[in-house]
């Protein structure tokens, strides 16, 4: 299994379970009436758990399993693909985090920072598809 198979993999599961764990405390906050301020770690819920779980263990998966692009770089440009990890979870960490910031206190920094972790995630995909592409072909 290539390295960058099992990083991406491993760190899909703690995603996995951060996602889990911040599902409890959102089902505690609406049985026992905790701060309302928590509403904002809703949208961090599902990002936790579509982009770095389910989105991140597809990505490990298809650069392990896809058909090899060449003798030579049998998964194509690694170094994207490194950039393309990087650059996912950097845009996620910054989801987590300026969310509920944003939320609690509205104001123009969150919302740059918001912006900025979309596009990070957004470049992610598209390196993703950019190393892929080549590997999607008929036999």
């Amino acid at each position: 299994m290539p390295t960058l198979t099992r990083w991406l993999i491993k760190t899909a599961l703690l995603y996995f379970v951060a996602s889990l764990l911040l599902g409890v405390v959102l089902a505690a906050k609406d049985a026992f009436g905790l701060a309302p301020s928590l509403a904002g770690l809703v949208p961090v819920y599902f990002h936790l758990l579509m982009v770095g779980w389910v989105t991140q263990l597809i990505f490990g998966v298809a650069f392990w399993m896809f058909p090899r692009y060449s003798k030579e770089k049998p998964r194509g440009r690694e170094g994207l693909a490194w950039a393309m990890y990087a650059s996912l979870n950097a845009g996620l960490l910054l989801r987590a985090i300026a969310e509920p910031m944003h939320s609690g206190a509205p104001s123009a920094f969150w919302a740059a920072v918001l912006v900025v972790s979309a596009l990070l995630q957004w470049s992610a995909g598209l390196m993703f598809v950019a190393n892929m592409w080549k590997r999607i072909r008929e036999k």
